[in-house]
C-alpha cells in the first residue's frame, strides 16, 4: 500500500472476517471513500470509516466503473 501518496479510494473484496487485520492499515490511509463489494459488508468497519470522516459504500466497483460514477 502507498505510504506517502494520497489514496481517493480504497475498494475491498474480502469478506469482514478478513477484513479484520487490514483495518487500522485501511483507516490509516484517511481515503476519501471505502467501497464494500458484494459480500463484504461490514457495519463495524463502516462505523469506523464514518467517525473518520471517510464514505463508506456499498456498491459494486464494476458497476459504478461502468457507469461513470468511479
Amino acid at each position: 500500500m502507498p505510504s506517502d501518496e494520497s489514496v481517493d479510494t480504497v475498494t475491498l473484496y474480502l469478506n469482514p472476517t478478513h477484513q479484520a487485520s487490514y483495518a487500522d492499515r485501511i483507516l490509516s490511509l484517511h481515503p476519501r471513500r471505502i467501497v464494500f463489494n458484494p459480500g463484504t459488508e461490514n457495519p463495524e468497519l463502516e462505523d469506523l470509516a464514518s467517525q473518520k470522516g471517510i464514505q463508506a459504500q456499498r456498491a459494486c466497483t464494476l458497476v459504478l466503473l461502468s457507469t461513470g460514477q468511479y
